[in-house]
């Protein structure tokens, strides 16, 4: 009986510990495919090819099976991330993207208004996307109230708290 106390505590504690280690690592997200922006920017691709909502929705998209389809529907390269698109294709199963730029439900952000309207670029608040080989892991910019507000004030943009806090 003793020893299925100490057994039954040592799991708890063990589980515990594995669980609290969990919480204060700072997990890196792991993409299921290394998407290269270097290599599709230097072959024309600009921003709006893959994340086709950026100019005229709220949301600019990660990019879907179909968007990548176009190009990767053969065989392009030799490149076994290549190889993963179409395997998602086969399996008719979208491509699980892992979000790295998260807002809380209060807050309300338009890729549209920010970009077409705005006249953003997508560098401001993405980085030099143009040099990346691997995929992001972290948020190059924030979505921070004090980084928006800076930004607004240098375009002289509203600060009304109600257009962007619903």
């Amino acid at each position: 009986m003793k020893n299925s106390w100490w057994l039954t505590f040592g799991a708890f504690f063990s589980l515990g510990s594995f669980m609290f280690a969990a919480l204060l690592s700072d997990s890196v997200p792991v993409q299921p495919i290394r998407y290269n922006h270097a290599i599709h920017i230097s072959n024309g691709l600009g921003c709006e090819d893959c994340h086709v909502g950026a100019r005229r929705n709220e949301k600019a998209t990660l990019p879907g099976l179909d968007t990548c389809m176009q190009c990767h529907s053969e065989a392009v390269g030799q490149s076994p991330e290549e190889a993963k698109v179409r395997s998602f294709a086969g399996t008719s199963q979208p491509i699980p993207w892992v979000r790295i730029m998260q807002l809380p439900e209060h807050v309300y952000f338009s890729h549209r208004r920010h970009v077409a309207l705005g006249g953003m670029k997508c560098a401001e608040c993405h980085g030099p996307m143009e040099t990346r080989t691997e995929p992001p892991t972290k948020a190059f910019r924030p979505m921070k109230m004090d980084n928006c507000i800076e930004c607004h004030r240098e375009r002289k943009a509203s600060n009304d708290c109600n257009d962007c806090h619903r």
